[in-house]
């Protein structure tokens, strides 16, 4: 089979290489799949400079996010079969940027009808990371107001939908036009370009002075900063990530005497410590996807060939909505 390796840490484009290798064996309570699709994420990018949290080992295949056939079935796995269509997450080193991949059973989870092979492959990682986010941290209530940066990014983009889908107002920050155009195509209310707009001042106004109630932060750094200035009484901050390459400190004496909780969301933990809500979690994702609530907005489809450049636009932060590589 063919797919790409990192061999060495580095930008995506320089360190990814097309290699020939021998279709993986599934191990004890695994699977392999032909690969259908597989979403690029900022993981993915983070992992071929070594500086994500996960650090396979050298040579690894990224492509963390999938959507695949299984051909194949390890032991001590019950309820799937060869010939499933399942989305989910790879198990490293084999992950999703080839012909083939493996999956931990354990995470392998029918992929919905309602959607095709490419959205199926970006249901996973940044939706169920918005619903657990935003339902199981930040307690999400109808009709509050929701501010949401990187708001036509992988992680954004679903937390708009589920926000909306929640009966929330949803205010949506992004970099330019496209942009722009993609967080109004997913249904935010409101948009804010931050190069032409202080979105500070744009949830103030939008909310008359009270702020956003929770605010969905996959950035940090200074939008984080910025951010405690529009958080409204008792709003909760929702730390998801550092995409911006700053993790920031702060005064903690500010959400004291603002009155506002700071909540981090580390989501593979659910995975190690509440499998159980895991599936639940994917369960309401299928039925809001089959009743139209929900579905990821895929903006380009990538061939095995366009891998390393889609990889390091998404890197670059030159992308909108959801790139995916889809199998011929």
């Amino acid at each position: 089979m063919k797919a790409w390796q990192v061999t060495r840490l580095g930008e995506p484009a320089d360190v990814l290489e097309l290699a020939d290798l021998a279709v993986p064996a599934p191990a004890t309570g695994q699977v392999v799949v032909r690969v259908l699709a597989s979403a690029a994420n900022f993981p993915d990018v983070l992992m071929c400079r070594g500086q994500y949290q996960v650090r396979p080992d050298l040579p690894f295949t990224p492509g963390v996010e999938l959507c695949g056939e299984i051909v194949e079935i390890g032991d001590g796995v019950d309820g799937l079969s060869v010939g499933d269509r399942v989305l989910g997450g790879a198990a490293l080193p084999h992950g999703g940027f080839g012909e083939f991949a493996v999956m931990a059973a354990a995470e392998a989870f029918g992929a919905p009808e309602s959607l095709d092979d490419a959205q199926a492959s970006s249901l996973f990682i940044g939706y169920q990371t918005g619903w657990f986010g935003l339902h199981r941290r930040a307690n999400l209530q109808p009709g509050e107001t929701l501010l949401v940066h990187a708001a036509a990014g992988g992680v954004g983009s679903a937390a708009i939908q589920l926000g909306k889908a929640a009966g929330a107002r949803v205010i949506g920050v992004v970099g330019g036009p496209a942009k722009a155009e993609i967080a109004r195509a997913l249904g935010a209310d409101v948009v804010v370009d931050r190069h032409a707009q202080d979105f500070v001042e744009v949830v103030k106004a939008e909310t008359e002075g009270r702020g956003a109630d929770v605010i969905y932060d996959p950035v940090g750094g200074e939008t984080y900063l910025r951010s405690t200035k529009c958080i409204a009484f008792e709003g909760r901050i929702l730390l998801i990530g550092f995409a911006g390459g700053t993790i920031t400190e702060t005064a903690l004496n500010h959400a004291l005497i603002k009155n506002y909780s700071i909540v981090g969301l580390h989501w593979g933990l659910y995975n190690k410590f509440a499998p159980e809500l895991v599936s639940r979690c994917h369960a309401e994702l299928t039925a809001l996807a089959d009743s139209g609530a929900i579905a990821p907005l895929v903006s380009e489809q990538l061939a095995l060939g366009d891998i390393p450049d889609g990889l390091q636009r998404l890197a670059d932060g030159n992308t909108v909505g959801r790139v995916v590589y889809q199998a011929d």
